[in-house]
């Protein structure tokens, strides 16, 4: 026998309608207000000037993690980066980051005091710490997280760094750095060694000398020379070392992990720990070496000390031993190799395209950058107006800061040749690692722009437009206290914000000559 399963529908009753929820609706009235419950609303429909106001009071660590938390919040709230790295002239040790797209400044962790910015690149800071005897000691600051890390010492005559930079996300025991350590000198480190590889000279043509350098994936660095020469550093891969554990016979330590360079509120909190890290070792061999120079001068600076912060493994007594006997060091070998055929001397006459070719002795001001995938060199000329008389007759003016950007093709003679706009994107030079990012539409940003740092008397952040030839000062200077004295350090950004040089998202990564006959004869090999 088969059952009728009743269908749902609406009962009439003398006074209405009985609808399926079981309320009777009145002929010609609406339910009440509060019979109808309100329909939940996600977290992403929050108005954008509320999520405007909230993001004012945030630092930058929880406000770029608000961005990321989903699409609508990251199209309310305008992006950090790009930002300079400013300090004022009485709290050099408090950094912020002035960003121009949001117009405020946020405050960062307190670096070491006397630190000088050598480099910055994927939110990280490469200091250096002038100690006493002219030595100085390296390290990577992450002034978000207050992370550090502590090179290895570089030992060198120069005792001078202009740039350093260093691959992206690193950390305690996987790293690797490279430097410019002299007019024609590199110095590169990895993770695991007692110090830094100083690489023999770089052949250079007379009179030329490094400029500067940028660190590309897969280890690249290409560097710069003040006439416009590029060479390729090769460092060794990267490869993480495991930490050699020493039991300590008195039983583990129970105090708190101290970082090696903690303000002064922390000195105080110093506890001797049980076991020796890689970090350590660096410190005792600048330890070493600042000890050393103090025994050679006792006149010049009897009662001499360290500036810095130690860890506690420091207060050990050191064994008096000579440099070279500390050990090896610890480097895989790196190669450097000119962009163009390394049989032939630089040449400008055949590198750049004429007018440039004369106008790259006059622009000491030089810069790379890769960008979409190209290689680009941003000259600026530092010095004053001047009007050079050029070998085929006519004259070039180039103007006080004017800027010139020049794109590698790889395939013609001459390889370097100017170009008048950057497709959209613009470029953030300095003692950062040169970025690129699209900045058509983002909020204070504008395309077909080099962005630099320098003008006259204080350093500022200046912006080139390629369309009108003209540099003017970043506007406004964002969230920085208005009249006082600041100096401005370098173009600071966060890893996930922008495509920079360490991302050429699949596209071809420029090789040298040499490089590519050795890889079409081990092609040639593999065929046969």
């Amino acid at each position: 026998m088969e059952h009728k399963i009743p269908q749902p529908c609406n009962l009439v009753t003398p006074a209405g309608t009985l609808g399926l929820d079981g309320l009777a609706t009145i002929s010609g009235h609406n339910p009440p207000a509060a019979a109808a419950m309100p329909p939940f609303r996600r977290w992403a429909d929050l108005p954008p000037d509320l999520l405007c106001r909230i993001g004012e009071s945030l630092d930058l660590k929880c406000y770029a993690s608000a961005r990321g938390a989903c699409t609508a919040w990251r199209c309310a709230l305008s992006p950090p980066s790009p930002s300079l790295l400013v300090v004022l002239d009485d709290a050099r040790c408090c950094p912020s980051a002035a960003s121009l797209p949001t117009h405020r400044s946020f405050e960062l962790k307190a670096i070491l005091s006397g630190g000088r910015c050598v480099g910055s690149s994927n939110g990280w800071l490469a200091l250096s710490v002038c100690l006493y005897g002219g030595q100085s000691m390296f390290s990577l600051f992450n002034p978000i997280t207050a992370t550090e890390i502590i090179l290895p010492p570089l030992i060198y005559e120069s005792r001078w760094v202009s740039k350093l930079v260093f691959a992206p996300n690193p950390a305690r025991d996987d790293f690797a750095a490279a430097a410019i350590c002299d007019i024609d000198r590199l110095a590169y480190v990895t993770a695991g060694a007692r110090r830094w590889a100083i690489l023999d000279p770089v052949r250079l043509t007379g009179g030329d000398q490094l400029a500067d350098v940028v660190y590309h994936e897969k280890g690249r660095v290409y560097c710069l020379t003040r006439y416009g020469d590029v060479h390729v550093l090769r460092l060794p891969e990267r490869r993480r070392r495991k930490p050699i554990m020493v039991e300590d016979p008195a039983g583990p330590s129970s105090g708190p992990a101290i970082p090696l360079l903690s303000s002064p509120a922390d000195r105080a909190a110093l506890r001797f720990q049980g076991r020796r890290t890689q970090q350590q070792r660096n410190m005792r061999m600048i330890c070493y070496e600042h000890r050393r120079w103090r025994e050679q001068h006792p006149i010049a600076i009897p009662q001499a000390t360290m500036k810095g912060t130690y860890c506690t493994d420091l207060f050990m007594p050191l064994r008096r031993v000579p440099p070279g006997s500390v050990g090896p060091d610890l480097n895989a070998p790196a190669t450097v190799e000119p962009l163009s055929d390394g049989n032939l001397p630089f040449d400008p006459a055949t590198s750049f395209a004429p007018p440039y070719n004369t106008v790259s002795v006059f622009t000491s001001a030089k810069n790379l950058v890769f960008c979409e995938g190209n290689m680009y060199q941003i000259w600026r000329n530092a010095s004053c107006t001047v009007t050079l008389q050029l070998p085929g007759g006519g004259h070039r003016r180039v103007a006080e800061n004017e800027v010139l950007v020049l794109r590698y093709y790889p395939r013609r003679q001459p390889c370097w040749d100017a170009v008048q706009d950057l497709g959209g994107y613009s470029v953030f030079v300095g003692r950062n690692n040169a970025v690129s990012m699209y900045a058509e539409g983002v909020l204070g940003l504008k395309g077909n722009c080099v962005y630099w740092i320098g003008g006259r008397g204080r350093d500022q952040g200046m912006v080139f437009d390629m369309a009108t030839g003209r540099s003017t000062p970043c506007l406004p200077a964002a969230g920085v206290v208005p009249g006082a004295p600041q100096s401005t350090i370098c173009w600071y950004f966060l890893s996930d914000m922008v495509n920079n040089c360490n991302n050429n998202e699949g596209r071809r990564v420029y090789q040298t000559r040499a490089r590519v006959r050795a890889d079409r004869e081990q092609d040639m090999e593999t065929e046969e």
